[in-house]
């Protein structure tokens, strides 16, 4: 499929709000004071660009995000930590995408949450060396799945209103 205008408007604009979103909440206070533990509600339009989109809009959206994030961070290593756990969560939805419907949309974010943190879990292991990064596992994951929840319960509310919309 070529990048025509509009679809090229698009993708723009999706990945304008998930910076947004990862901006905002980069601003607000951790939920919990835990390192690591946020709601990751950019998220939220990864999600949704993957059952309105598809997976390649998805992808270029979220390469983007994850690139642009981290430079708006600061922190490169960020990069690695956003890439690995985004890439394998990319990859699970993916594989669920066929599997569930619109009304379920937030069972694929609670999975890709869960393979989001265990992606960030291996980028840590490889940058430490050390096995005791995977003691943080367990609460990284419980914490992944419940946000995921939220970011997912979002994401089917948006595409169900905006699926309302666009029969009008």
């Amino acid at each position: 499929m070529p990048l025509d205008t509009k679809r090229l408007t698009k993708l723009a604009l999706l990945t304008a709000v998930s910076l947004i979103l990862f901006t905002v909440e980069a601003q607000l206070p951790a939920p919990v004071p835990i390192p690591g533990v946020k709601l990751g509600l950019a998220n939220i339009i990864t999600v949704y660009a993957m059952f309105a989109y598809g997976p390649r809009d998805t992808l270029i959206i979220l390469l983007i995000r994850v690139f642009l994030g981290s430079v708006f961070a600061g922190a490169m290593v960020t990069l690695l930590y956003s890439l690995g756990g985004g890439l394998l969560c990319f990859v699970l939805m993916l594989l669920l995408r066929r599997l569930v419907t619109e009304k379920q949309l937030w069972v694929c974010s609670v999975l890709g949450a869960a393979a989001h943190n265990l992606g960030q879990t291996v980028v840590a292991f490889a940058l430490f060396r050390s096995w005791a990064v995977a003691a943080y596992l367990p609460l990284l994951l419980l914490s992944g799945m419940i946000a995921g929840a939220f970011t997912g319960l979002c994401a089917q509310f948006l595409l169900a209103r905006l699926n309302r919309l666009r029969q009008k």
